[in-house]
């Protein structure tokens, strides 16, 4: 049945003529072909389901920011949030004015000025390539998967191209939220950003945001509630409000097409599409996760919520 409902969903994406338009202001994903899809599902029964171009890897982009949190609220708990904040936002992504109103204080971790500051955090005075191998070891184990790599090419791609990041990098320095130089947070925010997974690993890597995943917890259940609580409230930048109401799980989205979801408990979704929308996350696979959470009944705001297969009744 699952299988069946998603690959009906990947004909349907397949067939859309209005694809959205690809991230251009970063020229190595402006090459990519928007006329790939992909939708990955794991189940909290270990089974996982597939269509479309599952195995293509792309660039995890903002997907990066949900793992720099779980390792900084491990490594600093409550104490992250005198540093940046956890309200939605209404502005775009690489917004500069909200962070000036707030004299240097994000709105929350997945804007791009929070994240900046939240890199800088697990940073610590480190060095930057000790850092990038924490995160890819952290998501390495959490997708099971010890393949998954940064691509260089994309990240010299965003330093050259990425004014804004600088700009707010150098705004959170002069406010005195940024402990480490401009240029080693940033150099190691331009390769988080250029971590490269299928849509299947990253449907993996996700498991223990569902809290579904097999062994030891990767992070505390206290950080897993919190992280899902932004991704549902902050993880679509201006546009999460009218991802609640279209979709009503958490997610992450991020501009290379690729969207992280999780119904907790339940299972672990991941979704590509290059083409991103108005608010600079992936058209189709919005659409696409809309279609699933409506098929199945996913929304955490349903009065009965479909049960997938693998979890008991409560």
């Amino acid at each position: 049945m699952l299988q069946t409902i998603i690959d009906e969903i990947g004909a349907q994406m397949r067939g859309e003529e209005d694809r959205g338009k690809v991230a251009d202001y970063i020229p190595e994903l402006s090459c990519i072909d928007p006329r790939q899809f992909a939708l990955s599902v794991c189940l909290a029964s270990g089974e996982q389901f597939s269509t479309g171009d599952a195995d293509q890897h792309f660039s995890m982009q903002s997907i990066s920011k949900v793992f720099t949190l779980a390792i900084a609220l491990g490594r600093l708990g409550e104490g992250l949030w005198r540093r940046v904040g956890r309200e939605p936002s209404n502005s775009a992504f690489n917004s500069i004015v909200e962070v000036e109103l707030s004299a240097g204080r994000p709105r929350n971790p997945f804007m791009n000025a929070g994240a900046i500051l939240v890199t800088d955090a697990i940073l610590a005075k480190g060095v930057p390539r000790h850092t990038l191998a924490e995160l890819l070891h952290f998501i390495r184990a959490a997708a099971g998967d010890d393949s998954i790599l940064i691509n260089p090419v994309v990240a010299a791609s965003e330093k050259a191209t990425g004014d804004r990041n600088w700009a707010l990098a150098h705004y959170l320095r002069s406010c005195g939220n940024l402990t480490n130089t401009v240029d080693l947070v940033l150099g190691t925010y331009f390769h988080q950003c250029a971590i490269e997974l299928s849509c299947a690993q990253l449907a993996r890597a996700g498991r223990f945001l569902a809290g579904i995943q097999s062994g030891p917890p990767l992070i505390a259940a206290d950080n897993v509630r919190n992280i899902n609580a932004l991704m549902m409230t902050c993880g679509h930048y201006d546009g999460s409000g009218e991802f609640a109401f279209r979709v009503g799980i958490p997610a992450k989205s991020g501009v290379g097409g690729g969207i992280l979801a999780v119904v907790p408990g339940a299972a672990s979704i991941a979704v590509w599409s290059p083409g991103l929308n108005s608010f600079g996350n992936s058209k189709l696979g919005t659409q696409a996760l809309e279609l699933l959470s409506k098929r199945l009944g996913l929304s955490l705001f349903e009065p009965e919520p479909f049960r997938l297969p693998g979890v008991a009744a409560a």
